[in-house]
């Protein structure tokens, strides 16, 4: 299981999938969303785990998205979706 943050440090231009724990970025990307669906892949690959998307510059993280077969530490309560 595998852990990933989506980050863009300042002044770089470049978002990040960075793997928690990792000093170096494991893919580059140059959009956030593009950042975001890469870093889902490598978290699935390794067995799933949480992807934590950060604020623009280096921000604090905006949202975390679990990705399957991970295990979600809130479920949400609602069902339906």
């Amino acid at each position: 299981m595998a852990n990933y943050h989506v980050t863009n440090p300042k002044g770089s231009g470049v978002w990040k999938a960075i793997k928690a724990g990792a000093n170096r970025a494991s893919a580059t990307a140059s959009t956030q969303k593009e950042a975001e669906k890469i870093a889902k892949e490598l978290s699935a690959k390794s067995g799933g785990g949480e992807v934590r998307i950060h604020k623009p510059n280096g921000g604090p993280i905006r949202d975390s998205d679990t990705v399957k077969p991970g295990n979600d530490p809130c479920p949400p309560k609602d069902t339906k979706f």
